[in-house]
Order: C-alpha cells, then structure tokens, then sequence
C-alpha cells in the first residue's frame, strides 16, 4: 500500500497540474469574448450584485491592487461601471452594464460547452466525489494555517 503522505503530494502535485491546464483552457475560452481569465473572474464575481473592489478582491482570494487595474479596464471599456456605494463614499461599487453581462454570457456559454465535452466519459459521482475530497483537503489546509 502506498505511503499516505508520498499520495497526498503527488494529489498536491496533480492539483497545481491541473489548474495550469484549466488556467490555460481559461484563457482560451475568454479570449475567444476578447477577455482574459482575469477579467472573466472579476466580470463574474460582480454579476449576482455590485461589490466594492475590496470585497470583489476578497471573494476571488486575490490582491485588492490587481482587481482595482481590472476593474478600472474593465470601466474604460464599457462592460461594467462604478456606482455609488451607500454604505462607504470612498469605495464605489463595481457593477456590470448590459454589455458587461452580454460578454459574461458569452464566455459562460462557452464555458458550459466545453465543460460537457469535457465531463463526457466521466461519471457525475466521480465528480462528486472528486470535489468532496478537494473541498475537505481545503478545509484541513484552512484549519492548519489558522483560517
């Protein structure tokens, strides 16, 4: 039987090997919308509702100061604007415009497509299963770093 700890690295090691491929896989799927993954993500972290810069930074678990470039981009090109924020003047809320959400649309639809070709020969309880074990595997790594 093999050593757990030797199974659990060569897990981490798959993981990082496939959110490189899936990054890239990303990337081609918004650039056929004229985006980049990163523009995507934000695109989509603000489409339930309009959040601050800070809070849409927070939700995608990246730095405040790369979401506000976006977001600003994001601005200058149409596909979403800043609105005022009730609860904090200096910290307006980020929110899509209806080109913003054509564009959103798009990339999801695309998304979706390649998510069917992709899940075609595997069987939706070894997905299941596959995101059970991620999702505690996260949950132990939160609790070990204090989270």
């Amino acid at each position: 039987m093999a050593d757990v700890p030797d199974e659990l690295a060569l897990l981490v090691a798959d993981v990082y090997e496939a959110a490189g491929v899936l990054r890239r896989s990303g990337e081609a799927i918004a650039g056929a919308q004229g985006q980049t993954q990163a523009r995507w993500q934000v695109l989509s972290a603000v489409s339930e509702e309009p959040l601050s810069v800070a809070r849409a930074a927070r939700r995608l678990g990246v730095a405040r100061q790369g979401v506000q470039r976006i977001a600003n981009d994001l601005a200058r090109d149409g596909l979403a604007e800043f609105r005022p924020n009730p609860d904090h003047r200096s910290s307006p809320l980020l929110g899509l415009t209806p080109q913003g959400r054509g564009v959103l649309d798009g990339i999801t639809d695309r998304a979706a497509a390649t998510h069917r070709v992709l899940a075609a020969d595997i069987e939706p309880a070894d997905i299941a299963a596959a995101r059970h074990l991620l999702r505690r595997l996260i949950r132990q790594v939160r609790l070990l770093q204090g989270e």
